[in-house]
């Protein structure tokens, strides 16, 4: 249970050094942070696959594929229908240099809520990957999430402050989105825990979260600023260290 509090506590404070970060760089280059959301996507892909969606294909019987497809869909669709009530990222992360007007401050509040709501099925993936009892892959699932974080914590700081935000307020506000994925690690955690005969349908769960999120959101996000060429090696890249990882671990 420590080691679920204190991955829990690594996951939501990736968002916090992002958030750091963000603040200690304010004028970082797009190219950059395109690379760096690029390779956490192409973790994250990695983590999807072989941490969540291929174990959970092996942990059941003869209808258990039919059970991951529905888990993956599920999960995807989940995200899907919080996306349409609050849209995410790319929807909302333009236009953070506009006039400061009530209705751009109001567009950048529901940018950072939009991405508090869409961390918490995140951090129920990274805590079903601890309920299967893998704990190696658990690890590597919540490091995918975690790098995944770090762009995300940086990506909210420029717009709250474009806004007028004080320096504090906005790393409060990304600090929050953080907190937020703790709680969603510690609710996957003591779900898959306590009711084991669901362990399939969540690890498919929460990869077809996974999915969702890198197709839906990151790889538009890399490809929005004409680095494409760079973001697709960089993703190539964070997959093969994610599987090479795998492998050496067993």
């Amino acid at each position: 249970m420590e080691l679920v509090l204190l991955t829990a506590l690594g996951v939501g404070g990736a968002t916090v050094l992002g958030a750091v970060i963000g603040l200690i760089f304010k004028k970082l280059s797009h190219s950059f942070s395109d690379i760096v959301l690029s390779f956490a996507a192409g973790v994250m892909l990695a983590a999807a696959v072989l941490g969540l969606i291929l174990p959970a294909v092996e942990a059941g019987g003869g209808l258990n594929l039919l059970v991951v497809i529905a888990g993956i869909f599920a999960g995807a669709l989940c995200l899907n229908l919080i996306d349409r009530l609050v849209p995410h990222l790319h929807k909302l992360a333009g236009g953070e240099e506009e006039k400061h007007n009530n209705a751009n401050i109001n567009r950048v509040l529901l940018f950072v809520a939009a991405i508090a709501i869409h961390n918490l099925p995140e951090g129920i993936a990274a805590g079903v990957g601890f309920g299967s009892g893998d704990t190696s892959q658990a690890l590597l699932i919540a490091g995918g999430i975690a790098l995944q974080n770090v762009p995300e914590g940086m990506v909210i700081i420029g717009p709250l402050l474009a806004v007028g935000a004080s320096p504090r307020k906005t790393f409060l506000l990304a600090a929050l989105t953080g907190v937020v994925e703790i709680v969603g690690t510690l609710i996957g955690y003591f779900a898959v825990s306590l009711a084991s005969a669901i362990l399939p349908f969540a690890l498919a769960f929460a990869g077809g979260t996974m999915l969702y999120v890198i197709s839906d959101e990151m790889i538009p996000e890399t490809h929005a600023h004409g680095n494409e060429r760079g973001a697709t090696y960089a993703l190539l890249v964070g997959f093969c260290v994610m599987l090479v990882t795998d492998v050496l671990l067993g």
